[in-house]
């Protein structure tokens, strides 16, 4: 028997990723439920193990499937969380590249300045309270650094969900996920909690004033001091 040349390989993962992208599409393949299993889907398409387990990957890059070792990988449907999941692959290697946490940071800071103006002029009553629930639950959080880093995600997070566009929040998730590993590094304590609990109650403030100029003015003193300590923390430009 002939060995099966890369090209022909190639083109049958791809007949395979088409498929299965249909049917993940489609709802065939539920959200959130495991693949077919890798024999099942040998014995479906008439493939090799090697041309499944491409497919797979190929899918896994796409943001179509999730891939765990030693796990069924599990199907997620297209969304623009799958989008960011996808890029998420990439970015953590741009993070490595000269000035790329301070790119990364500058986006969400410009991002959350619009954020917060139009929060202060068009945020409703169910808005309102969401915010103000997510700034309880942080001064709360005050003497428990974990769980102030939660609610201080959380808070910033109901910012990006009053638009009521699911691009935003899954924004919120990629800037949250991408940025994870170096703000959980960083010290700290009560005194900076407070900090930054306060920070996000003259944001509060703002908004509940119906003021966007000082919305944005509060929401850019808090997240420029946030950089500026990671800036020291980590010797970045």
């Amino acid at each position: 028997m002939e060995p099966v040349s890369a090209d022909t390989s190639a083109r049958a993962a791809d007949a395979v990723v088409a498929a299965l992208e249909a049917r993940i599409t489609s709802g065939d393949l539920v959200d959130s439920e495991p693949l077919p299993a890798e024999r099942d889907l040998m014995k479906e398409f008439g493939a090799s193990r090697t041309v499944i387990r491409e497919a797979i990957s190929a899918l896994s890059t796409r943001g179509l499937v999730e891939n765990r070792p030693r796990f069924r990988p599990i199907v997620r449907k297209p969304g623009y969380d799958a989008v960011l999941q996808a890029a998420g692959k990439v970015v953590p290697l741009l993070l490595t590249q000269d000035g790329g946490i301070r790119n990364l940071y500058d986006s969400r800071v410009f991002l959350e300045r619009a954020l917060v103006r139009e929060a202060a002029v068009a945020a409703t009553r169910d808005d309102i309270v969401a915010l103000r629930e997510a700034l309880a639950a942080n001064e709360a959080a005050i003497d428990d650094s974990l769980e102030f880093y939660r609610t201080d995600t959380a808070f910033h997070g109901t910012l990006y969900a009053m638009r009521r566009n699911p691009i935003y929040p899954a924004l919120h998730e990629g800037y949250t996920n991408w940025l994870a590993p170096h703000w959980e590094r960083m010290l700290r304590s009560p005194e900076r909690n407070r900090g930054n609990y306060l920070a996000h109650k003259a944001i509060f403030d703002a908004i509940l004033e119906r003021d966007p100029d000082a919305a944005e003015a509060a929401l850019s003193r808090h997240l420029n001091a946030a950089w500026e300590y990671v800036r020291v923390t980590f010797d970045l430009e």
